[in-house]
């Protein structure tokens, strides 16, 4: 369920929920109920979100390997796995598959593990931070992020025990774990908003789309292209 945070925005921890409506529809200029009493529309609520998940890295509360200004993004993805490992002299619980989000939101999940869907797929909200975080990623630790079809789906600077059963992906000892996994639902927004941000192509179609305005309409929005349909 979306909150209200301290930042003046609607948060969920996984950066995913910011993005996947946002991938078929111009959430600019239009609003609910919701988003007219806030006072800013779903576009600008996930430019926001955006910015505090960067935000959250620089400052890195739980002191995980490499977060920074360019290297970020706590959404649901895969995970090195159900693991306890030594992590700067503790006993420290990771886990596989989750919904990660930055500690101290609601649904938190911090487990050092990123996924570059995070960023990359924000593309539009805030480019002037996502495309040098794009360009970072595709360039963090020689390329190792990035494979035939894009981006692997995650990754943990933090996890280096290289004795462990994974669920996937591999593990080197001085760089981290790195998945061996493309989830469809992570590799799909990265294309579909990277295409928004340079053409509106998805954007442009959908409000063409009879049910879709219907429905936008129905659930109280208003406002901008909506008007003249």
């Amino acid at each position: 369920m979306l909150r209200r945070s301290r930042s003046c925005y609607l948060s969920f921890a996984p950066h995913f929920a910011h993005q996947y409506g946002a991938v078929w529809v111009d959430y600019r200029g239009i609003y609910d109920a919701t988003t007219r009493a806030a006072g800013f529309d779903y576009f600008e609520n996930s430019r926001r979100a955006t910015y505090a998940q960067r935000n959250y890295a620089i400052a890195n509360p739980m002191g995980w390997d490499c977060y920074s200004k360019d290297i970020w993004g706590l959404s649901a993805s895969d995970g090195p796995g159900d693991l306890v490992i030594n992590f700067k002299g503790k006993p420290t619980q990771f886990y596989g598959y989750a919904a990660y989000g930055p500690k101290g939101m609601p649904d938190e999940e911090d487990h050092g593990t990123l996924a570059p869907t995070a960023a990359v797929a924000s593309i539009p909200f805030a480019p002037e931070i996502c495309i040098p975080a794009a360009w970072a990623l595709r360039n963090f630790q020689g390329g190792r992020l990035y494979g035939k079809y894009g981006f692997f789906d995650s990754f943990n600077p933090s996890f280096r025990d290289t004795h462990v059963s994974l669920r996937s992906g591999s593990v080197d000892g001085r760089l981290g774990w790195v998945d061996n996994d493309y989830l469809s639902d992570n590799q799909g927004p990265i294309l579909g908003m990277i295409a928004n941000y340079k053409t509106g192509i998805i954007w442009n179609a959908t409000r063409k789309v009879p049910n879709l305005v219907r429905g936008l309409k129905r659930a109280g929005f208003t406002g901008d292209w909506l008007n003249g349909t």
